[in-house]
């Protein structure tokens, strides 16, 4: 019980520290508004990430649909906030989004998680451009392919940066769980899980339902930072960014996930000088990246600060026992 509030306690340092690092470079004015976009598009990206791989990398299921499930809740908060201008009316368009994505991804997953592989990735498409269509038709609500404007600027780093550090805790409690474990063996044999007595269906739709909640608050906080919103802005490529930030830190490791949307992020930032050449320069290090780490960076490794704790531990005694 001590070690597990020790190892706790370390990983509350470190958020502790990061967000006093980001706070000490805005006071001290060493970030501008385009680092200040970088920073939260990242957090923003973590979050996403974070959420997919539950669902790819833990419960072995292949979603495309994750665009579909920020859309709900980009527009769920800015409907509600510009009807309600205020941080209550935009925490409670988040709250929103997140309730219809959950319900959205209970109602959708029990049929279509039920598929495996290519058919599942298709039909997880499929009820994002579904969502998609509908945000399009919905005029009089969503202002159609238009989009909505003028949603006031509730959110800033501070903010992303507290609920990636939420989202990312839960999803590692989560996957720590008993819950979590059984989703895992779902992903390594469904078959041999059901007969031991894992409801299959069940885990695999709270995972989805999980990822799916996650990416609603980060489509809430983008709305929330950006300030205008278009279904555009939710397309097939959306969810394929996504992908590629969960494939490229390695399919069943969180620390990759973090690492892969930072990395993308510094990309992102260095080539905006390039201009029209920037996609193709940014598809290249995708491909030389693969090539040379084909398992994404980390493979499905975490950096874990107990094992970084117990090695500091070892040395500590190596060197006392010298000195004896």
């Amino acid at each position: 019980m001590k070690k597990n509030l020790k190892y706790n306690l370390i990983w509350l340092a470190l958020i502790i520290i990061g967000y006093l690092a980001l706070y000490i470079s805005y006071s001290a004015g060493m970030v501008n508004l385009f680092l200040d976009n970088i920073i939260v598009q990242i957090g923003i990206n973590v979050i996403l990430a974070v959420g997919l791989n539950l669902i790819i990398g833990f419960a072995g299921q292949f979603s495309l649909g994750h665009a579909g499930f920020m859309a709900i809740g980009a527009y769920a908060a800015a409907l509600i906030s510009m009807s309600n201008p205020t941080y209550a009316g935009f925490f409670l368009g988040m709250a929103v989004g997140v309730v219809l994505a959950g319900i959205v991804a209970v109602v959708v997953g029990i049929p279509t998680l039920r598929l495996s592989g290519d058919y599942l990735a298709i039909a997880t498409l499929g009820v994002a451009e579904i969502i998609r269509i509908l945000i399009i038709n919905m005029k009089d609500i969503t202002n159609g392919p238009s989009g909505i404007f003028g949603i006031l600027p509730f959110v800033d780093w501070q903010m992303v940066y507290g609920f990636m550090a939420v989202t990312t805790l839960i999803v590692v409690n989560y996957i720590h769980s008993g819950a979590g474990r059984a989703t895992t063996a779902i992903r390594e044999d469904e078959i041999a899980a059901e007969s031991m007595g894992v409801n299959t269906t069940k885990y695999k739709v709270i995972a989805f339902a999980i990822g799916a909640m996650t990416a609603s608050v980060a489509g809430a906080l983008y709305a929330g930072y950006l300030q205008s919103i278009a279904p555009k802005d939710f397309a097939f490529t959306k969810s394929i960014d996504i992908l590629i930030m969960v494939v490229l830190g390695g399919i069943g490791s969180v620390t990759g996930s973090f690492i892969a949307a930072i990395l993308l992020g510094v990309i992102n930032m260095y080539l905006q000088d390039f201009g029209a050449l920037r996609m193709i320069i940014y598809a290249l290090a995708l491909i030389i990246l693969m090539i040379f780490k084909p398992g994404g960076l980390l493979g499905t490794k975490e950096l874990s600060v107990k094992k970084i704790f117990n090695k500091f531990k070892k040395g500590d005694d190596q060197n006392a026992s010298i000195g004896n």
